[in-house]
């Protein structure tokens, strides 16, 4: 068989949907089940729950292509991508799944059927490995594809035995490999020669029969269960008769188009960073359709490593613009079909690679000076400090892989130890600056506190009013045993109903009372990893550690707070609608008085955009639908559609914020937003009253800021609105619904007689066409007319010269135009008939000179100056009289 890595995919998945297994699509590459995962790297992820019994499917078979990234903590491939033949960051895991279905003979079966009957492939060049102390693997390897010992090679170490973590499923491997011949330098699995490209793996079969319970008990799983992983690159590789991934059909027409516009074969050098560039449009292009978009920290800082690690081979092979959104539409071309998301975001991704491309093209040019300066005594096989690595990424912001990167070309390596060192240093350097510091201390404090107190209990979803026994002051950044009036102080109470400022959302405000004691609390922060503290003062008493106290959240304040913070996730989900599923949200502020709320979008939103998002929200705002919170599980909550904001810590449980229902789309009658939130919400969608956006800008590339209001400060501001437009209409003395029209209406008037007030002043600046008023003179036959005029505003003193040479018919023209900061500006202008006798260049030049000003320019029939000296105008007027006379 030698096929598409499309017919290839689509193969797979139709052999098994044949053989009863459900075809489930790839899971977005951002895991919605595991927090310890950056990205998606394996076809099981989106499973794991079912393996652990959590979450059960309504079917116990299942075959995906699952859409893998590797580029990031301990599964990086990123530095060998482009220079070896099977390393990607992107890349596609096909695999077959039996939830306590079938176990080994099964899977054994469906493997050696599928690899040696559908897809043709030689069984004399198949061999497999199983894990040691597995004799039924061994014995059915035998049995069904008839292997003899020799091929089946037992190997004892964990390379073949799985495990999810250090408890929970696990169970051995059986590995299947491909014998690419003698030609190539390589031995079997197990072998000293087995890192050699002879034998290379294609399929691996994880039997998981195990349950870890600790690290030296292991019992039986009740329901064993089958997990498989191939890389369709691979078996792409070894169907289309090549050794080498880079040359499967996909990426030859990736490749293919980064030649096309680069004009550079791939060949020598350049092969490695056509590669690169092919293996990096993938994975980014993915990335930004599920969700992602590049910024400094977390998932975003690896989409932006990609991304630039891209753009540098593409300046390396010449590309003087922008190169990497051209390519985009052969990816969408070759993968549109299969995931059809990239079609979706294509524009997306398009904008948002083009932009980030033309900012780095910036960095990379300064960057790349500065490295080639300080390498520039290095040779092949040399090592450049990790203190100037350091120093060109701390001071210049070029980072460690690009450097690493850019220095391989010339066979230098980078002291990574010393960079790692470098680092260390500074870091400690800066700690030790503001050790001393009371802002450093008192952060030092709460994690002592932490340590000695535990995690403050908040009882605020329920109430807002609450009783608690002092446990902490702290004062000036030093914990103290008490605190008397007048003085500001922290406090921390072993339970609270004040809500600490997290998630955008900000600390409560309120008073914490006791008998004699009153304490007015301005703020509520989270310290320390689940310490409460509030801000406050003592307006009254003495107040005592150990003291039992009643704390009392300003409900007003709180109520506006929740009205705003229910609107936020409305918007989110309203947004999601109007401008697309890559919009996240990337922060925010819920306040009391108002809510901000910025999302990952490429460019403004228009008026029509913004009108839809708040007509939405409020449709849900309408329903007065109940608001409902529940405790799940993280990955319960993720399955059920809940979004979870990435950068936000999530416990083993989380709550669910549900609220309204669907009225179109896709979700029609299903519940509107559901979010994992930690905040304060409302009972009722109705209890937001109203959701008014005010305000649209840009805070950073790629992310849109949106500023509303709700409820009685929405009412104040259309209140507001309202009253301005009446007072507007009295004044025009129209009605209301009329100002509009009739404001357009004075506009267009005004600019009308500002044309007309124009063309007056330009008729009395040259004597209003009167014969009284002719200031024209004869210069030795020559007709000169030369005035000084105000009220004329500079740029009209051309058309002035230009009527007045029209009005003389032959002759020249000098215009002064005085303003009333005292300074001149002086046209000359010059029939055609006399330019061979004068230029006007040289006669403005006369007049600036007179006018105290240098130079002057234009063409010989029409030229401008100015001076500063306006009260020498008269004396200009006669400078250039002179100058025609002579």
């Amino acid at each position: 068989m030698s096929s598409s890595v499309n017919e290839i995919r689509t193969a797979f998945l139709d052999y098994f949907g044949n053989n009863g297994h459900e075809v489930v699509p790839s899971s977005p590459l951002v895991p919605r089940n595991d927090p310890t995962l950056m990205f998606v790297n394996a076809g099981m992820v989106q499973f794991k729950n079912v393996f652990t019994g959590l979450e059960s499917r309504p079917y116990s078979r299942a075959a995906t292509s699952q859409k893998c990234v590797r580029a990031g903590g301990k599964h990086n491939d990123l530095d060998n991508v482009g220079y070896t033949a099977r390393h990607h960051t992107f890349f596609e895991m096909l695999g077959n799944f039996s939830f306590g279905d079938y176990f080994k003979d099964r899977a054994i079966e469906l493997a050696w059927n599928l690899i040696t009957g559908e897809f043709g492939i030689d069984k004399n060049r198949l061999l497999v490995t199983v894990y040691h102390t597995d004799d039924e693997a061994f014995d059915l390897w035998k049995k069904i594809a008839g292997l003899p010992d020799e091929r089946i090679i037992r190997i004892p170490t964990h390379d073949n035995f799985w495990a999810m973590g250090d408890t929970g499923p696990c169970g051995p491997c059986s590995e299947i490999f491909y014998d690419h011949g003698d030609h190539i330098w390589g031995g079997p699995p197990g072998s000293a020669e087995e890192d050699g490209d002879r034998f290379i793996e294609i399929w691996n079969l994880v039997f998981m029969q195990y349950e870890q319970i600790a690290a030296d008990e292991r019992i039986d799983l009740p329901r064993p269960s089958i997990d498989t992983g191939m890389g369709l690159e691979r078996i792409a590789a070894l169907l289309q008769g090549k050794h080498d991934n880079y040359d499967i059909d996909l990426f030859q027409a990736l490749i293919g188009a980064s030649v096309e516009l680069t004009g550079v074969k791939a060949e020598g050098k350049a092969q490695a960073s056509h590669r690169v560039i092919a293996d990096h449009l993938r994975s980014t292009a993915f990335l930004i359709a599920d969700g992602v978009l590049p910024s400094n920290e977390g998932r975003g800082y690896v989409l932006r490593r990609i991304m630039r690690r891209a753009m540098r081979h593409a300046q390396l092979l010449g590309a003087r613009e922008p190169l990497m959104w051209k390519l985009l539409p052969a990816l969408v071309e070759q993968m549109g079909r299969a995931y059809p998301e990239l079609v979706r975001a294509e524009a997306l991704i398009s904008e948002t690679l083009k932009l980030e491309e033309t900012r780095f093209r910036k960095t990379l040019e300064r960057g790349l000076n500065l490295l080639a300066d300080a390498s520039a005594g290095l040779t092949e096989g040399d090592e450049l400090s990790g203190e100037t690595a350091f120093k060109l990424y701390d001071t210049y912001g070029f980072p460690l892989d690009l450097t690493q990167d850019a220095l391989r070309q010339r066979g230098i390596t980078v002291d990574d130890a010393g960079f790692t060192a470098a680092m260390e240093k500074q870091k400690a350097e800066a700690r030790a600056n503001w050790a001393g510091s009371g802002e450093a201390a008192t952060e030092t404090i709460w994690l002592e506190l932490r340590d000695r107190l535990g995690a403050t209990d908040f009882l605020g979803y329920d109430t807002e009013q609450a009783e608690g026994v002092v446990q902490a002051i702290v004062r000036d950044g030093a914990e103290v045993g008490k605190a008397s009036q007048g003085e500001e102080i922290q406090l921390v109470v072993n339970q609270t109903p004040f809500y600490g400022e997290s998630g955008g959302q900000v600390g409560d405000t309120g008073t914490i009372t006791a008998d004699g004691v009153t304490i007015r609390v301005t703020d509520t922060q989270k310290k320390g990893e689940g310490l409460f503290v509030h801000r406050a003062i003592v307006e009254e008493g003495t107040i005592e550690t150990g003291a039992e106290v009643v704390l009392t959240v300003d409900h007003e304040r709180r109520s506006q707070v929740r009205a705003n913070h229910s609107a936020t996730h409305l918007l989110h989900e309203a947004l999601r609608e109007v401008l697309g599923t890559h919009v996240a949200q990337k922060g925010s502020l819920v306040a009391p008085d108002r809510l901000r709320f910025d999302i990952s979008h490429p460019k403004p939103m228009n008026e029509d955009e913004i009108a839809r998002v708040e007509d939405i929200a409020n449709g849900i705002v309408i329903q007065n639908s109940p608001v409902t919170t529940r405790l799940m599980a993280v990955d319960d909550a993720i399955a059920e559609g809940a979004m979870a904001l990435f950068g936000e810590k999530y416990g083993d449980e989380v709550r669910v914020v549900s609220m309204g229902t669907a009225q179109e789309g896709d979700k029609k009658d299903k519940t509107y937003s559901v979010e994992l939130c930690g905040g304060t919400h409302v009972n009722a969608t109705g209890d937001i009253g109203l959701v008014r956006v005010i305000g649209e800008s840009a805070v950073a590339a790629g992310v849109r800021r949106l500023e509303a209001l709700t409820g009685e400060a929405a009412r104040r501001y259309l209140s507001d609105q309202d009253t301005r437009i009446k007072s507007l209409a009295s004044s025009l003395r129209v009605q209301p619904s009329e100002v509009v029209s009739r404001v357009d209406a004075l506009v267009d008037e005004r600019k009308k007689l500002e044309r007309e007030i124009s063309d007056l002043k330009k008729k009395l600046a040259l004597g209003g066409g009167t014969k009284e008023a002719d200031e024209t003179r004869d210069i030795d036959g020559v007709k000169f007319l030369g005035k000084t005029v105000s009220g004329v505003e500079p740029r009209d003193l051309k058309s002035l010269v230009d009527d007045a040479k029209t009005a003389l018919g032959s002759g020249v023209v000098t215009l002064i135009g005085v303003s009333g900061e005292g300074k001149a500006s002086v046209v000359v202008g010059v029939t055609e008939d006399l330019t061979g006798r004068f230029s006007a260049v040289d006669l403005v030049r006369v007049a600036s000179a007179a006018l105290g000003g240098k130079g002057g320019g234009g063409r010989p029939d029409m030229a401008q100056a100015g001076g500063p000296d306006a009260g020498k105008a008269d004396a200009a007027v006669e400078a250039v009289a002179e100058a025609v006379a002579s």
